[in-house]
């Protein structure tokens, strides 16, 4: 799947995500009722990854008696995302009401999306490391290397929280990086 199916893919999935959210919402507001079952089963079982997101059923009309319901729900809230970790080989994450468990082949897959739909998007990530910025690093990771036909190299690194992060390199880079590696 090239980036731009990527991209489709994770569009699809994220307008699917807002729908559920609003649908959650609407529902939420005409009956105090338990998310949908059926779409909770559907969201927490594992996804190909040409599928970012499970189907999401069509919210239920609202009857036309009256306009108020619908002035209501347009002043809603926005929902928000809620990043829940109730064991060490689990994620939950909720947005309007409707809670989703990842376990770690999910979490993966969703970071690969996310990753692949960021590299798209405007602004960039800060060309300096920001202050306080946290991460996780992975000690001697292992690397796979191929030389490409215009002569810059793929670097491919696994980090332990990231998976296969692949960079690519010109000669020129190749070489500025030998020097910054090898200087005391």
């Amino acid at each position: 799947m090239n980036l731009q199916d990527q991209i489709g893919a994770l569009d699809a999935g994220v307008d699917q995500l807002i729908q559920a959210a609003s649908a959650a919402l609407a529902s939420r507001a005409a009956v105090a009722a338990a998310p949908e079952p059926a779409l909770a089963t559907a969201l927490a079982e594992p996804q190909t990854p040409a599928v970012a997101a499970a189907p999401v059923p069509e919210p239920q009309a609202e009857p036309a008696e009256s306009a108020e319901p619908a002035v209501q729900e347009a002043q809603a809230p926005t929902p928000t995302l809620e990043v829940g970790r109730p064991s060490a080989n689990e994620i939950t994450m909720t947005i309007g009401g409707q809670t989703v468990s990842l376990h770690p082949m999910q979490v993966g897959q969703l970071i690969e999306e996310l990753a692949n739909a960021r590299a798209s998007m405007q602004p960039e990530p800060p060309p300096a490391i920001p202050q306080g910025w946290r991460f996780a690093s992975t000690k001697n990771p292992m690397i796979a290397v191929q030389k490409q036909s215009n002569g810059d190299r793929l670097l491919v690194m696994r980090h332990t929280g990231h998976g296969w992060v692949p960079f690519v390199f010109s000669p020129d880079m190749i070489v500025q990086m030998y020097m910054m590696l090898t200087q005391r």
